[in-house]
């Protein structure tokens, strides 16, 4: 299963069924898209999870891109932006679906309160209508419309980018400036090998006494890398942790 099968399931396969009806929420959000464009003529993708909807707003980004075909805004019946990552240099594609799934299990750590806190920042290079790659700044928000712990909408912004981004990307509290850095090495490196070791005695039911046994280390050792296993994934528990890592083929 590659990375977007994995974090397509992770999106829609949330439970929606006891969502209600956020007309009025949405279409908060969907002018917050439209005004981005409008003021950093940027290009702005408002996705609805639920119901597989994406509503695109072309700022004058769009043009340099050679995208939108000058339409102000349309809607597509899918929340992957095809146009869009089309003009994605490949490598950077499969990154950024890649930190979307953490950034997404990180939020989804968070108390609901504080989960509107906390956006993506990284950088890609996308193809513009001349055939030239531009660094381009990318920002993510995932959005709870309701009290349940469902994450529905998810917002995407593209504008040109100049500076240099430490790592590639950064989770931003937006509350009080402080980042960290997201995993950005290939899904394949996402794990030391020490780590996948430890991972793998996991998933076979083995605790952290037998592991530390087996591989000649202290419990306390065992259990630091389980806790960087977690961190890394960005999961709660060795549970999700084992499922992910399977998905991503790292176990």
């Amino acid at each position: 299963m590659d990375i977007v099968e994995v974090l397509n399931r992770e999106l829609s396969g949330q439970d929606f069924s006891t969502e209600q009806p956020c007309s009025g929420l949405l279409a908060r959000y969907k002018e917050v898209a439209l005004n981005y464009a409008l003021m950093e003529n940027a290009v702005a993708v408002l996705s609805d999870l639920q119901v597989n909807v994406s509503h695109i707003y072309y700022g004058g980004f769009a043009r340099t891109l050679g995208i939108g075909r000058d339409r102000r805004d349309e809607c597509v019946t899918s929340i992957w932006e095809e146009e869009i990552f089309s003009h994605i240099h490949p490598d950077d594609l499969a990154r950024k679906h890649l930190q979307e799934l953490c950034f997404f299990h990180f939020v989804k750590r968070q108390p609901r309160k504080r989960r509107a806190d906390y956006y993506l920042m990284s950088r890609l290079h996308m193809r513009t209508r001349t055939n030239v790659y531009l660094p381009v700044l990318h920002r993510m928000f995932y959005v709870s419309v309701s009290p349940q712990e469902t994450l529905r909408l998810a917002l995407c912004l593209y504008s040109p980018l100049s500076v240099e981004i430490p790592g590639g990307s950064l989770i931003v509290n937006s509350l009080n400036g402080h980042t960290a850095e997201l995993e950005t090495r290939n899904q394949t490196r996402i794990l030391s090998s020490r780590e996948k070791e430890i991972l793998k005695l996991i998933d076979r039911g083995f605790i952290s006494k037998e592991i530390a046994e087996m591989l000649c280390i202290s419990v306390n050792t065992v259990s630091r890398h389980r806790q960087e296993i977690l961190n890394r994934l960005q999961v709660k528990n060795s549970i999700e942790a084992c499922r992910i890592a399977k998905d991503l083929n790292l176990i």
